[in-house]
């Protein structure tokens, strides 16, 4: 019996757990292949090479980001081999089953849960006597009927039966370049309401040997980037420490990111990690989703906002751990308002990234069946967004989209650092303002529909500040700064800049003449290394303070060492006025 088990990946650079997983736990008795594919790749294309690979059974893994493009190639694998035994499995189809069987003809089986033994007996099932009946956790039809039959839910597994899923030797020449998932335990102790994690009852871990063992050899194979997908690594926190340690010993360049809960995290914890942890191998996720008491009384999500502020900031003062927060729009509860204060109250927290998504319905969350409560409206389809709610209707999701957009484009992906920061500080009433304004501008002109090169995200900032021109603005130094982030977002000195008012050819000639001395290097070497620049104020005076002296000036130059060293930039005084004399090179 052929066997193929198949995922719709979001990106190539990810993996399957859940296929690897299933692997491990059938390979005494069943040859299995593995097919990962991409939600960007054509249905036809998936279709054809399951196809040519002429199985006999063949099981998607379904999530929300994938359930609809893998219908799409389950119907024409039906088509085209009528014969086959298809089944889906994984979390998309674990609720609402019934429904699920009813739409999709197609589909012969549904696993509902926990995958592994179920996917076992029914393989065995099929090898064998055909009576699905004996498998708990199944849903089938029997023979001639459309109604489906939905098997008793399978008791819970013990993890440290589960072979591992991380030694096929297939995976090795690729762990290089593609991100790693990987469990040390199942299950979350909390219940928020818009989560599915909050269906499974209790936290259930692996050995602690395995997991090292596994850890190790993962490291030793190459891999660059493990991401932990336990719903609350550091709720065990002798468990955490213990693995927070190893890895710490262990690491060898391998960058781990884990899902944190912030506000529990105990002070002993942050100042170990503060003290031993390697800058930039930790990365933490947290979800705050919300700094709303009653929205988070809503959902069930107990959170001190005050003691993940301590935590955060914390982490953030060590200069060790990059840490992402999540934010959700659309809770019970919270409108626009109530949401621009959430947003504020977390970007205050300056997490090196901030991801604002928008709340997903999921089959089986308690929000759902909620629904009317709140009056929301939401996509009847994969991801099912909401749409909007009493509170918040469509017209304030689509300008918080609009937020969220730009937020990606100039916080998270950190062009343009130092602009950013003057802008949300200084100039705007406060960040999410900025972001806002900043997000209509940018969907009136319809960029939002068009692609970007690095000049263009620069031009289009600063075409935004000359139309809106808050009267806080000052233009000298938000010109200056984007000079200096665009300067440092190249790795080789730039062919050309994005602006006019560049030095003429005698100015560049003797200023770099004069940053050559100053700086005592060969005038020859600075001239392919380094770019030079102007500021119409005293740069050093501004990173001390932020005071703006414009009777003098800087002279910035910008050291290229190739790509492994970052650029550098050096702040040299212009020799006009006392500058020199308070500032030596910055």
């Amino acid at each position: 019996m052929k066997v193929v088990i198949a995922t719709l990946n979001a990106k190539y650079i990810h993996t399957s757990l859940a296929l690897r997983y299933l692997k491990a736990f059938n390979a005494s008795e069943f040859d299995i292949e593995i097919a990962e594919f991409t939600i960007k790749d054509p249905a036809m294309s998936i279709a054809a090479d399951l196809y040519s690979r002429k199985p006999d059974v063949i099981g998607f893994s379904c999530y929300i980001w994938n359930i609809e493009e893998t219908i799409a190639v389950a119907d024409m694998l039906r088509k085209v081999l009528p014969d086959v035994k298809i089944v889906l499995g994984g979390p998309e189809v674990s609720y609402d089953t019934a429904e699920w069987m009813s739409r999709l003809p197609a589909v012969d089986f549904i696993v509902m849960g926990e995958g592994e033994e179920t996917f076992r007996d029914l393989l065995r099932q099929l090898a064998g006597e055909r009576k699905y009946h004996f498998v708990f956790g199944l849903a089938y039809r029997k023979e001639g009927q459309a109604e489906a039959v939905l098997n008793p839910p399978r008791p819970k597994l013990d993890l440290n039966e589960i072979p591992s899923p991380h030694r096929f030797e297939e995976d090795i020449p690729s762990l290089r370049n593609r991100v790693v998932y990987f469990e040390t335990s199942r299950g979350c102790p909390f219940s928020c309401q818009f989560c599915l994690s909050s269906i499974e009852v209790g936290v259930r871990y692996f050995d602690m040997e395995r997991v090292k063992a596994d850890l190790t050899y993962l490291i030793d194979s190459g891999a660059k980037l493990i991401k932990f997908v336990d719903r609350t690594f550091n709720i065990k926190r002798d468990y955490a420490m213990e693995i927070f340690q190893f890895l710490i010993d262990n690491h060898r360049g391998c960058v781990f990111q884990f899902e944190i809960t912030a506000d529990i995290m105990r002070p002993e914890v942050l100042d170990f990690l503060a003290e031993h942890a390697p800058p930039g191998i930790f990365r933490f996720e947290i979800g705050v989703q919300s700094t709303n008491d009653v929205t988070n009384l809503a959902v069930q999500r107990r959170q001190n906002f005050a003691k993940l502020t301590r935590t955060v900031t914390k982490i953030k003062e060590s200069r060790k751990i990059d840490q992402h927060l999540d934010l959700i729009a659309g809770l019970p509860h919270e409108d626009y308002d109530t949401f621009r204060k959430t947003f504020n109250d977390v970007f205050a927290l300056r997490p090196e990234e901030l991801q604002l998504g928008f709340l997903k319905m999921l089959r089986g969350t308690g929000l759902r069946r909620d629904a009317d409560k709140f009056g929301y409206i939401y996509m009847e389809r994969a991801p099912y967004e909401m749409l909007g709610n009493d509170l918040m209707p469509f017209g304030d999701i689509v300008r918080i989209k609009r937020v969220e957009d730009v937020l990606d484009k100039y916080w998270n992906a950190h062009r343009m650092d130092r602009t950013m920061e003057y802008l949300v500080s200084r100039v705007y009433a406060s960040p999410f303002d900025f972001f806002q304004k900043f997000g209509d501008y940018w969907e009136a002109r319809g960029w939002s529909r068009i692609g970007h090169q690095l000049e263009d995200l620069f031009i289009r900032l600063w075409s935004f500040l000359e139309s809106d021109a808050p009267a806080e603005l000052d233009r000298d130094v938000a010109f200056g700064l984007l000079k200096i982030d665009y300067y440092l977002q190249h790795k080789y000195k730039p062919r050309k800049t994005w602006w006019d008012d560049r030095m003429d050819k005698k100015e560049w000639t003797s200023g770099l003449k004069w940053a050559a001395e100053r700086m005592s290097m060969d005038e020859r070497e600075l001239q392919k290394k380094a770019a030079l620049d102007r500021l119409p104020f005293d740069h050093g005076l501004w990173m001390q303070d932020g005071r703006v002296d414009r009777s003098e000036g800087t002279a910035l130059v910008v050291l290229y060492s190739g790509e492994e060293a970052p650029p550098r930039l050096v702040a040299l005084p212009l020799p006009d006025g006392r500058a020199a004399e308070r500032h030596p090179i910055l």
